[in-house]
């Protein structure tokens, strides 16, 4: 039987959800809705997800956490920056939770406004699940 293995084509169904049960992403709802497809070793996703496939067969299931340090790493309060409201568009109306995409030179990044105040917002470009512990659900569905 074909283990996962460092170098391994890996194909796999999976649910990702916080602490508080909240899914944040999924291979079967949302935004990608078909099964993640990842080289073993070769950085594609975080490391503990790709430490916990390693060992796997096809068919295998697994539930695992994740902590901060081997997923987004924790949250850095030095990756906020205040900035006047005049610098965005006038529509819509800034919201905390809102996100905006940046251009930056290595492309476009999405940074989450994280305080509204009287003529600036407060923006936050940590990951939004940095300082957070992930919780898997992930069934092998091919190995190559």
């Amino acid at each position: 039987m074909t283990q996962a293995k460092q170098g391994s084509k890996v194909t796999l169904d999976y649910e990702g959800r916080l602490e508080s049960g909240e899914v944040f992403d999924s291979s079967k709802h949302g935004d990608h809705s078909h099964p993640l497809e990842f080289e073993v070793g070769s950085g594609q996703v975080i490391p503990g997800f790709e430490t916990a496939v390693v060992g796997m067969t096809v068919d295998e299931e697994k539930e695992f956490s994740i902590e901060p340090e081997n997923a987004y790493g924790p949250r850095d309060d030095r990756l906020t920056k205040e900035i006047p409201k005049s610098a965005l568009p006038p529509e819509p109306e800034p919201q905390v939770g809102m996100t905006l995409m940046m251009r930056t030179p290595q492309g476009d990044i999405p940074v989450c406004i994280s305080e509204v105040k009287t003529g600036a917002v407060v923006l936050d470009f940590n990951h939004p699940l940095a300082g957070k512990k992930l919780i898997f659900k992930i069934k092998v569905l091919k190995i190559e």
